[in-house]
């Protein structure tokens, strides 16, 4: 069996237990909270949109297809994001550190090679995004902690995070 290759390894297991997470998150906030914002920054709901546009932004070019539309509405968004990652096999993503990636960030034309656009820029806007929503959740006291984040820790009854 080849090796995996390393930026599917990175990227779309990745990308599918964040969202996952999210989806989570955003179940536990409720409509109302998904309003809350920091500062003048997007309300958490578009930033988990946005994360979730950022996944397939990422993983499909790297993957050597093209970025589909997604749905507006935030769970459907966060299914269809889930859905088209986990029907991505690793083979898509051979040779995808030399692939040369072309795309924007804002108004700047940027040109990168898969490497580079992954860990440079594609995975941190995608975890700026999922952390931005979640602070402006804690902001507004959702109850959230490390746990609901990251789906790895667990705490003690009354720990007070």
């Amino acid at each position: 069996m080849p090796p995996v290759p390393p930026l599917y390894t990175a990227s779309v297991p990745v990308f599918r237990h964040y969202l996952e997470r999210v989806s989570a998150i955003v179940e536990r906030a409720g409509t109302e909270a998904l309003e809350a914002r920091i500062a003048d920054a997007f309300p958490a709901r578009q930033q988990f949109a946005t994360a979730a546009g950022f996944a397939l932004r990422v993983a499909c070019p790297l993957a050597g297809r093209e970025v589909p539309d997604l749905p507006a509405a935030l769970g459907p968004r966060l299914a269809v994001a889930r859905a088209m990652l986990g029907a991505m096999g690793p083979g898509a993503f051979e040779g995808a550190e030399a692939r040369v990636i072309r795309h924007r960030a804002g108004e700047a034309w940027l040109e990168q090679d898969g490497a580079s656009f992954l860990h440079l820029y594609g995975m941190p806007n995608f975890l700026f995004h999922l952390t931005m929503g979640y602070a402006a959740l804690r902001a507004v006291g959702v109850p959230l902690g490390k746990a609901d984040f990251d789906g790895f820790h667990a705490y003690p009854p009354g720990f007070s995070f």
